[in-house]
C-alpha cells in the first residue's frame, strides 16, 4: 500500500487509528528525509490531541526501536536492571542509585540525558566532575558493566535514532506532554539498551512534567505495558515532586550532595527515595540484599568511585564553586507552608544551571540550595535559599524567581508523602 504524509496527518487529525503500515512508513520516511519536519510536527500535534490506541502505540514504539540497533547485554555475568525518572527538581537519585544497585550485585546500564528547562539532567551533573565523559561505545558500555557493574552515559547514536529527531520537534511544538509520545520515547530507548528489567520513577507535582496524579498513573500503566510487551520486566513507582528533592538543585551542587548520601549521610528524603527504588530494582532481578546497608558500609561509594574513574573522571577532584553566592531572606516570620519545586527549578535555570534549548551551554556551578522545608518555623531575615551564579545578570534573574518559590504562613503543614502508588507490570 502506498502512503503519503498528508493522508497520515489528516487521518490522525480526524481521529482515526493509523494502521501498522502507515506508522512504519511515516517513521521510516521521516528518518530518511522524505517526510519534512513541518509535516511530522503536524502529525505530532494530531497525536497530542487524539492520542494513540494500544495497538498504535505498540507499533509506534516497535518501529522506533527498529529504526536503530539494540545493545546485547545477554553475555553479562550479572542480571541487568535500569531505572528511568520522568524528571524533577533536585532529582540526583541516578547518581546514587546506579552504583548502589551495582554494589548489591546487579548490572545497571543507565543511559541518561541532559536537562531541559526547569528539570536537571544526569549527564550535565556528572560533567561537573573533571575529566568525566558521557559518550562511550557499545563495547565500552558492555565492558564497564562487567567490570564495575554500573555505567551512566549518553545513549549511542544508533539506539532509536528516530526518537532523537522526534524529541527535538516535540520540544519546539508544544507536544512534550503527550502521554503516548512520552511513553514511546522513554520505552523505545530503554528497550533498545537491552536491559532485562526496568523501574520507572514517575514524578507527580508542580516540579514534574506530569502535574496530575491520574495522568501520572496513566503514563505509568502505559509504560509498564510497553515494557511487558517487549519482554522487559517493568514496574513504576509514583513519587512526589511538589517540593525539591534534597537540598541541592544544580549540577556540581547535586554531585556533592549525592556523594554525601553515598557515604551514608545526606538529606533524609534523598536517601529514603533512593533506598526504596533500589529495593524495587533488586526485587525485579531476584537479588536479596539490603541497599541501606550498602550505603552505610561504604560499598556503594566505592562503586561510585569506580564508575567515575572508569569514565575518565577524578573522584577525588574538588567540585567547582560559583564565584557569587547570595542568600534569599525570609520577609516575615512564620511556618514554611510550601517550597515550590517548579519555582526553585526555574530559579536554578535562570541562575544558569539549565538550558532553554538542547544546544545551550549550562553552568557547572550555578544553582540553589534549599535551606528550609515545609513545616519549618522561620524568623524574619532568616535565609531560605542560597543562590549560586557565575555572574550578576544570572544572579539577578534567579533572585526574582526564588523569592516567589516559598510561602510562609501560620501552619500547620501536613507531613510530606514522598512515595505514592506502585504500578506493576504483568511480566514476571
Amino acid at each position: 500500500m502506498t502512503y503519503s504524509a498528508v493522508e497520515v496527518i489528516t487521518a490522525k487529525r480526524d481521529g482515526h487509528a493509523l494502521d501498522d503500515g502507515a506508522i512504519d512508513w511515516v517513521l521510516r520516511a521521516y528518518l530518511e528525509g522524505a517526510v519534512a519536519d513541518e509535516q511530522m510536527s503536524a502529525l505530532l500535534m494530531a497525536i497530542y490531541f487524539n492520542g494513540l490506541d494500544g495497538r498504535e502505540l505498540a507499533t509506534w514504539t516497535a518501529q522506533m526501536i527498529a529504526s536503530g540497533e539494540r545493545l546485547d547485554l545477554s553475555g553479562l555475568s550479572r542480571p541487568t536492571v535500569d531505572k528511568h525518572s520522568t524528571g524533577g527538581v533536585g532529582d540526583k537519585v541516578s547518581l546514587i542509585l546506579c552504583p548502589l544497585v551495582a554494589a548489591c550485585g546487579a548490572a545497571v546500564p543507565q543511559l541518561s540525558g541532559r536537562g531541559l528547562g526547569h528539570t536537571g539532567g544526569t549527564l550535565d551533573k556528572l560533567e561537573s566532575i573533571p575529566g568525566w565523559r558521557a559518550r562511550l561505545t557499545n563495547a565500552e558500555v558492555v565492558d564497564q558493566l562487567e567490570r564495575v557493574g554500573a555505567v551512566i552515559c549518553a545513549a549511542g547514536e544508533g539506539l532509536a535514532p528516530v526518537d532523537r529527531r522526534l524529541y527535538a520537534l516535540r520540544d519546539v511544538t508544544g507536544t512534550v506532554e503527550s502521554i503516548a509520545l512520552i511513553a514511546s520515547s522513554i520505552m523505545a530507548k530503554k528497550i533498545a539498551e537491552g536491559t532485562s528489567a526496568l523501574l520507572l520513577d514517575v514524578k507527580v507535582g508542580s516540579g514534574a512534567f506530569i502535574k496530575d496524579r491520574h495522568r501520572a498513573h496513566t503514563l505509568a500503566t502505559t509504560m509498564t505495558a510497553l515494557g511487558d510487551a517487549h519482554g522487559v520486566r517493568t514496574r513504576a513507582q509514583l513519587t512526589d515532586m511538589s517540593t525539591p528533592l534534597g537540598v541541592a538543585v544544580g549540577n556540581a551542587l547535586e554531585v556533592t550532595e549525592s556523594v554525601d548520601v553515598l557515604r551514608g549521610g545526606g538529606p533524609p528524603d534523598v536517601r529514603e527515595l533512593t533506598v526504596a527504588l533500589a529495593r524495587h530494582m533488586l526485587e525485579l532481578v531476584g537479588i536479596d540484599d539490603e541497599p541501606a546497608a550498602r550505603l552505610d558500609d561504604g560499598s556503594a561509594y566505592a562503586a561510585y568511585r569506580q564508575l567515575v574513574a572508569a569514565q575518565g573522571g577524578d573522584p577525588d577532584a574538588p567540585m567547582p564553586l560559583a564565584p557569587l553566592v547570595e542568600p534569599v531572606l525570609a520577609p516575615r516570620g512564620g511556618v514554611v507552608e510550601s517550597v515550590d519545586a517548579l519555582g526553585v527549578g526555574v530559579a536554578a535555570w535562570r541562575l544558569g544551571a539549565g538550558r532553554a534549548r538542547k544546544e545551550d551551554p549550562v553552568s557547572k556551578t550555578a544553582g540553589v540550595r534549599c535551606l528550609v522545608r515545609p513545616g519549618d518555623l522561620v524568623e524574619a531575615g532568616q535565609p531560605l535559599f542560597e543562590l549560586h551564579a557565575d555572574d550578576p545578570d544570572h544572579l539577578r534573574s534567579g533572585r526574582e524567581v526564588a523569592r516567589r518559590a516559598v510561602r510562609i504562613g501560620e501552619g500547620p503543614v501536613a507531613p510530606r508523602r514522598l512515595l505514592y502508588e506502585v504500578v506493576e507490570g504483568r511480566a514476571r
